[in-house]
């Protein structure tokens, strides 16, 4: 009963922040509504038992791409009128885009009833382990049998880090620039001295 109530509540969380995520005219709402959705879809996850989807949804989609778009809405300089005016703009673009989805729904639907499309017969290698949760299972499955693939899928996140690291990094030539070693260099006689001005005047900068 308890899991019943707990689905409907998170399924109708879940499409009514994302009407809210459409309907929205301020951006930054829209972000709170879509991290709202994240949560309840993270909830229904837990619910079927699968509890990694559930915290990538909450650690990768709300932690970190979520607000890393509430933080570039936040910064960036939106004229709302002009939001308005783009949108009266395309919105036969709009209609049409969701003329076409609203086709696929239905061809997919009408396949789906039509039967399964056969893509092969697992071999058993990927099923989940006796007395261990899914998490465990996948641990499992990741280091053992797709490590190497796991450790280049992680190699090539780290290239493509440093690349975006690199082509963002910008030199000034106007800025002053700090030379360590001219620093290590200096001698203490090079870098003060004593004035030993007379009484009553003053010292020469």
């Amino acid at each position: 009963m308890i899991q019943t109530l707990a689905f409907y509540l998170f399924a109708v969380l879940l499409i009514a922040s994302a009407v809210f995520v459409i309907m929205a005219r301020n951006p930054v709402h829209s972000v709170l509504w879509l991290i709202l959705c994240f949560f309840n879809a993270a909830g229904l996850m837990v619910l079927v038992g699968a509890e990694f989807i559930a915290m990538l949804l909450v650690i990768v989609y709300v932690g970190a791409v979520a607000v890393l778009f509430l933080f570039v809405v936040m910064m960036l300089d939106i004229d709302f009128s002009e939001l308005r005016g783009g949108f009266i703009k395309n919105f036969p673009l709009g209609v049409a885009l969701a003329l076409v989805l609203l086709a696929e729904l239905v061809l997919g639907i009408g396949a789906y009833g039509a039967g399964g499309v056969v893509l092969g017969v697992p071999d058993g290698a990927a099923a989940p382990l006796i007395g261990q949760s899914n998490i465990e299972s996948l641990g499992i499955l990741l280091y053992t049998r797709y490590l190497f693939l796991f450790e280049a899928a992680g190699l090539i996140l780290l290239v493509a880090m440093v690349g975006a690291i690199v082509l963002t990094l910008r030199h000034r030539a106007d800025a002053k620039k700090q030379n360590v070693s001219a620093q290590i260099a200096r001698r203490p006689q090079d870098a003060t001295f004593n004035a030993r001005p007379p009484v009553g005047q003053g010292v020469k900068l």
